[in-house]
Protein backbone atom coordinates (compact mmCIF):
# COMPACT_ATOMS: atom_id res chain seq x y z
CA UNK A 1 0.00 0.00 0.00
CA UNK A 2 1.60 3.85 -1.00
CA UNK A 3 1.96 6.33 1.66
CA UNK A 4 -0.83 8.73 2.45
CA UNK A 5 -0.46 12.17 1.01
CA UNK A 6 -0.50 14.73 3.66
CA UNK A 7 -3.30 17.50 3.80
CA UNK A 8 -1.39 20.32 1.25
CA UNK A 9 -4.12 22.91 1.65
CA UNK A 10 -3.66 23.05 5.66
CA UNK A 11 0.56 22.50 5.15
CA UNK A 12 0.16 26.25 2.96
CA UNK A 13 -1.86 27.45 6.09
CA UNK A 14 0.90 27.00 9.64
CA UNK A 15 3.88 26.61 10.63
CA UNK A 16 5.80 24.38 12.92
CA UNK A 17 7.74 25.81 15.67
CA UNK A 18 10.74 24.19 16.92
CA UNK A 19 9.26 23.19 20.15
CA UNK A 20 6.31 21.65 18.53
CA UNK A 21 3.87 24.44 18.79
CA UNK A 22 1.45 24.99 15.70
CA UNK A 23 1.25 28.82 14.20
CA UNK A 24 -0.68 30.09 11.93
CA UNK A 25 -1.34 33.79 10.41
CA UNK A 26 -3.57 36.02 11.95
CA UNK A 27 -6.69 36.81 10.54
CA UNK A 28 -8.56 40.24 8.78
CA UNK A 29 -5.55 41.00 7.22
CA UNK A 30 -6.73 41.38 3.37
CA UNK A 31 -8.76 44.48 3.04
CA UNK A 32 -10.49 47.02 5.00
CA UNK A 33 -6.99 47.87 6.79
CA UNK A 34 -6.57 51.76 6.14
CA UNK A 35 -9.44 52.22 9.44
CA UNK A 36 -7.65 50.52 11.78
CA UNK A 37 -5.79 51.94 14.38
CA UNK A 38 -2.12 51.77 14.31
CA UNK A 39 -2.42 49.55 16.98
CA UNK A 40 -4.18 47.22 15.46
CA UNK A 41 -2.47 46.78 12.33
CA UNK A 42 0.83 45.52 14.35
CA UNK A 43 -1.01 43.38 16.29
CA UNK A 44 -2.01 41.71 12.48
CA UNK A 45 1.70 40.91 11.54
CA UNK A 46 2.24 38.61 14.17
CA UNK A 47 1.66 35.14 14.18
CA UNK A 48 -1.09 33.38 16.46
CA UNK A 49 -0.37 30.08 18.30
CA UNK A 50 -3.52 27.56 17.15
CA UNK A 51 -5.70 26.23 20.57
CA UNK A 52 -4.02 22.89 21.54
CA UNK A 53 -7.58 21.13 20.89
CA UNK A 54 -6.87 22.48 17.17
CA UNK A 55 -3.22 21.38 17.90
CA UNK A 56 -3.58 17.53 18.16
CA UNK A 57 -6.07 17.16 14.84
CA UNK A 58 -3.48 19.44 12.81
CA UNK A 59 -0.46 17.38 13.67
CA UNK A 60 -2.83 13.90 13.07
CA UNK A 61 -3.73 15.50 9.61
CA UNK A 62 0.07 16.01 8.67
CA UNK A 63 1.22 12.73 9.95
CA UNK A 64 -1.77 11.02 7.72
Amino acid sequence: MPKLKSKKALVKRIKLTKGGKVTRRKTGQNHYNSKETGKEGRAKRGDVRLFRADEKNVLKALSV
